[in-house]
């Protein structure tokens, strides 16, 4: 991160009390418990959402060992992994199996992250689990879901995209459907449907006294965030072709625009009042602009528009628009973002010892948020967890002997 950045976001910190760094955060689900067996991509996703709003999240990681070039990127030491604690435990030795299990028995819900079979083989089956606690939200973050001919295929988010029609639906005509970074499979149809549906399961669990599998697969997940665009289609008012409807950029009033410094505006004038305030904010007088729906002019239109936009630096648009109901606002680099007015107001982004993350949301107003603990090291809290599970000093060390566990060498 550039130094200018980083004092000027610190600057922000003492200014915005709101997030202060360390400790397990309180919020509305600090009675809740849940086990993480530890993954990349979506399960830590859902479970960086569930400790953010409080609850305890005990993530199983699995003894380190040396890793090649990328290890770097898969190990669970990013902003989406805050607010845990840590056991490393060897799944492959009954031990450690036995171990989580005891972990498992007085947890509300577990998140896990293999193919379809893989907790079975390991002795963690939902039968299992079950059996030492029938009141078990079982969660199951999968690309393809528990069944179906792709269910044990290997995959990746723009797979998953791909196959739900979203991919499809994006970017210009006359190029490849652009990946939507990892957001919408991975993110938005993974982790969160995931922590959506442990919340369901555990609630369901307090009035019935039964627990269950939640089957949240990303390719389910990137169809159902599909949903307002499949009933507009349903409905007449989609075309299922890239680049010739009102959301997917080639109309006029809705997509990006360069300026004059090269950079760039988001336009999103929808509805006629904004899309009037759109027009005089530019000072756009062509009668060929009245006509806002009609399709066949709208690439005319962008161009036009796009003209006009390029006579100006971004930071001239910014200073027109802001404060009206046109709906442009400048299109932010990730250095930027944290700096804005807005952002800073609403201490959006907080300073921690890595650099600008996003802070926790949604925003509860009977909780006051703050930064979680950033990420532990694997294996941190291994013999405090132990303990609490009920082992004695002896057994643990025991564990820690044969290598059925690991504790991080700062740990106690």
């Amino acid at each position: 991160m550039p130094a200018v950045l980083r004092d000027a976001i610190s600057s922000i910190a003492l200014t915005q009390p709101r997030y202060g760094s360390g400790g397990r955060m309180s919020g509305p689900l600090s009675s809740l418990t849940v086990v993480e067996l530890a993954g990349i991509g979506p399960g830590p996703f859902a479970c960086m959402m569930l400790a953010d709003a409080g609850a305890r999240v005990i993530r199983v990681d699995r003894p380190p060992v040396g890793g090649g070039a990328a290890d770097g990127l898969f190990r669970n030491d990013g902003f989406v992994d805050r607010g845990r604690q840590s056991v490393a435990l060897d799944l492959k030795q009954p031990a450690g199996v036995q171990a989580a299990l005891r972990l498992i028995e007085r947890a509300d819900a577990l998140i896990e992250g293999f193919r379809p079979g893989v907790t079975e083989r390991m002795g963690l089956g939902p039968e299992i689990c079950f059996g030492r606690n029938p009141r078990l939200a079982y969660g199951r973050m999968t690309g393809w879901g528990q069944t179906g001919p792709y269910a044990n295929m290997a995959g990746h988010d723009i797979n998953y995209t791909g196959l739900s029609g979203a991919l499809h639906a994006m970017g210009p005509e006359d190029r490849p459907p652009p990946p939507p970074l990892n957001l919408v499979g991975d993110y938005g149809g993974g982790g969160m449907l995931m922590a959506f549906g442990v919340l369901a399961a555990v609630l369901e669990a307090k009035a019935t006294g039964r627990g269950q599998v939640i089957d949240a697969a990303m390719a389910d997940g990137a169809a159902l965030l599909m949903a307002p665009i499949y009933g507009m289609a349903a409905k007449g008012y989609w075309r299922d072709q890239r680049g010739a409807n009102f959301l997917d950029g080639s109309a006029h009033f809705y997509g990006t625009y360069e300026c004059a410094d090269g950079k760039f505006v988001a336009v999103g004038a929808i509805e006629p009042q904004f899309y009037r305030s759109l027009l005089d904010i530019c000072g756009v007088d062509d009668p060929a602009f009245k006509d806002q729906w009609r399709t066949d002019a709208w690439p005319g239109l962008r161009d036009k528009l796009a003209t006009v936009f390029r006579s100006k630096t971004r930071a001239e648009w910014v200073a027109r628009f802001d404060g009206t109901d046109a709906c442009v606002t400048p299109v932010l680099s990730m250095d930027e973002a944290p700096l804005h007015p807005h952002n800073v107001a609403r201490a959006t982004f907080a300073m921690s010892e890595s650099g600008a993350q996003p802070v926790p949301g949604p925003r509860f107003e009977g909780t006051e948020g703050r930064l979680p603990d950033r990420a532990p090291a694997a294996g941190r809290d291994t013999r405090a967890i132990l303990r609490e599970a009920g082992y004695e000093t002896g057994a643990i060390e025991d564990l820690l002997r044969c290598g059925a566990a690991y504790q991080f060498a700062d740990g106690t």
